[in-house]
């Protein structure tokens, strides 16, 4: 589990909007991915010439869809549809996360109704919290 044909079955996010790269570990409440940030991403081409930096609201993505695979991993043998994040609240960002850089994004299920899940995400980078946030994901079938 984790290599990147997981996740491709997994989520249906594909290039250029994938954002994890790896599942390094998984739980049935927790979940922790890599995206490894390389000057090559399309956003950086207008963000900021000159002055690279992954925007926030990507690091918040990268963080819901890990964890929209968390619950697709934890319902895989009933998939029925796709996780769509619903709301944003608490989104802090401490430090600009730039080409070079491995996030490693740990996502936590703080609840979890029938079709709703409200999660706790954090993103690092070698230790150091850049970003966290508090995110809703909805089941949409399909």
């Amino acid at each position: 589990m984790g290599t990147p044909s997981d996740i491709l079955t997994l989520l249906p996010h594909k290039y250029p909007f994938l954002l994890v790269d790896r599942i390094v570990n998984i739980g049935d409440d927790f979940i922790e991915t890599i995206k490894n940030v390389t000057f090559n991403e399309q956003f950086f081409v207008g963000h900021f010439p000159g002055n690279p930096i992954m925007p926030g609201v990507l690091i918040i993505e990268g963080m819901a869809q890990s964890g929209g695979l968390l619950m697709m991993y934890k319902m895989k043998d009933e998939k029925k549809g796709d996780f769509y994040l619903a709301s944003i609240e608490k989104a802090r960002f401490r430090v600009p996360v730039v080409p070079g850089d491995q996030l490693l994004f740990k996502v936590e299920v703080i609840r979890l109704l029938k079709r709703i899940v409200k999660l706790s995400g954090k993103a690092y980078v070698r230790d150091r919290l850049v970003a966290e946030s508090i995110f809703t994901s909805a089941l949409v079938e399909k």
